[in-house]
């Protein structure tokens, strides 16, 4: 089959990458969606066709694990085969006996060779042709195996690299931000899941033209198996997440997960403490409820209260602060929650209500009793994934005045880490004193005993909308 046929097999982001004759190529690219197919489809064709100062190009390539190295020698054999082209395997090669270095070698009839070596950055010494680096922000030593690689394709050879992201601490994300820059003038091909799909991926895999439902149901189950959004975002999506920066990590949050809420908050044994992150319509109103044994804080009851009326706010706050185990609220009273956080305190006390306004000082001290929580292993709340997503977003910025501010990005439909802030508000409720000084609660409190009955909270965790009260 002639070089144009073979061609025609692949998708349109494989093509753009074949077509793209740069001397130095980065793909940042989802996982599983056939660029090793196609890059040992290009290294074949140069090995055959490419000659630089009359001398035929060998291919040197590396990969982060031996099992890459022979998939990629494997995909090599197949296109030599469908082009006729005589092939000799020479199997596993010493190239440096000195260093005990090896390399799996393909041979074709004019003398050029495909090498496909460890990411050892010794094993790339001394060596002239084209390079290609697979899975470059994964190699143990990016940085040695850059320095040595270089320097192979100073004649003029092509230069290939090749990944799905690895945070932004590495060389990978750091030649992806210099290029977009303008200071490397090199040729950049971005393909997330989403463009693969676009260009057909799924349509191949089931080998037909597959429908828009289909192609969404695909996406939506590779997003569940992914198990967390840094596994779905790196991977496929072509983004960068640095767990580094991250001000609570995943492997904490995920040490506190277990099956801990309650249908019925009558189990309930010990104190409860409450955070209370108001809301009216851009974000969510978070309500949760912890139960505090030991130690320990335990998630007992959760609500979340999406474009619901404060007056509904507040009859289901109340309910629960009916509860004789309910020992401290402590309540958001920024801005639009300034009055919610008043008459409740009206209603239920000092020392049972704390209204907390939000200040870089006061952020810091909520945050950080929320992250020695998850340190200590002393909370414990459900495997739900938009808790934990929530709970990761958060980040600890340092600001132009050498302060340091807590923010996470605001989504269109799950807050602005909400969740996070009625945890941090309830832990500080079950960790810090609460107010002292005697107080005589508001005798009003007793007109919601034995009222409002249909308000049944049993059951009720999880989130609530405004056309749940007739909005």
């Amino acid at each position: 089959m002639t070089t144009k046929k073979l061609e025609n097999l692949f998708l349109k982001y494989q093509k753009d990458w074949l077509n793209d004759n740069s001397k130095v190529k980065l793909s940042a690219k989802s996982r599983r969606i056939g660029f090793t197919w196609v890059q040992s489809f290009e290294d074949v064709k140069d090995a055959l066709s490419l000659k630089i100062r009359s001398k035929v190009c060998d291919v040197w390539f590396t990969s982060a694990d031996l099992s890459a190295a022979k998939e990629y020698i494997n995909y090599c054999k197949f296109w030599a085969k469908a082009l006729n082209e005589g092939l000799k395997d020479l199997g596993e090669v010493v190239i440096d006996e000195d260093k005990d270095i090896k390399a799996l070698s393909l041979e074709f009839k004019n003398g050029a060779r495909i090498n496909a070596i460890s990411s050892n950055p010794s094993a790339f010494r001394s060596k002239g042709g084209k390079v290609v680096i697979d899975e470059f922000a994964f190699h143990k030593n990016p940085n040695e195996l850059w320095k040595a690689a270089k320097p192979v394709i100073t004649w003029g050879y092509p230069l290939r690299i090749i990944s799905s992201l690895n945070g932004t601490n590495n060389l990978f994300y750091k030649f992806i931000q210099l290029i977009k820059q303008g200071k490397l003038k090199w040729s950049l091909h971005e393909i997330d899941i989403y463009r693969a799909v676009e260009d057909g991926l799924v349509d191949k895999i089931y080998d037909r033209k597959t429908t828009e439902k289909e192609r969404k149901e695909w996406l939506e189950e590779l997003k569940e198996s992914c198990g967390d959004d840094v596994t779905w975002q790196q991977e496929f999506c072509c983004v960068a997440v640095d767990e580094a920066s991250a001000f609570i990590t995943y492997e904490d949050i995920n040490a506190c997960c277990e099956n801990t809420l309650f249908d019925d908050l009558s189990k309930v044994k010990d104190d409860l403490y409450i955070g209370f992150d108001v809301a009216r319509k851009k974000d969510l109103s978070v309500i949760s409820v912890f139960e505090k044994k030991g130690s320990v804080c335990y998630l007992r009851h959760f609500l979340e209260l999406a474009n619901v009326r404060f007056s509904d706010q507040k009859r289901i706050l109340y309910k629960l602060m009916q509860h004789e185990k309910v020992k401290r609220l402590c309540i958001d009273s920024t801005g639009i929650g300034m009055q919610m956080a008043e008459d409740t305190q009206l209603e239920f006390g000092k020392s049972r209500v704390e209204p907390i306004t939000f200040t870089n000082k006061s952020k810091e001290e909520l945050a950080y009793k929320l992250y020695y929580a998850f340190q200590d292993r002393n909370i414990r709340f459900p495997n739900i994934e938009e808790i934990k997503d929530d709970i990761h977003s958060m980040r600890r910025i340092p600001t132009a005045t050498g302060s340091i501010r807590f923010d996470a990005d605001r989504s269109e439909t799950d807050g602005h880490a909400d969740r996070f802030w009625s945890f941090a508000l309830a832990i500080f409720a079950a960790t810090n004193k609460p107010y002292q000084k005697p107080t005589i609660i508001s005798k009003r409190a007793n007109i919601y005993k034995g009222q409002n009955s249909e308000l049944d909270l049993r059951g009720l965790g999880g989130i609530l909308r405004g056309a749940d009260f007739g909005m």
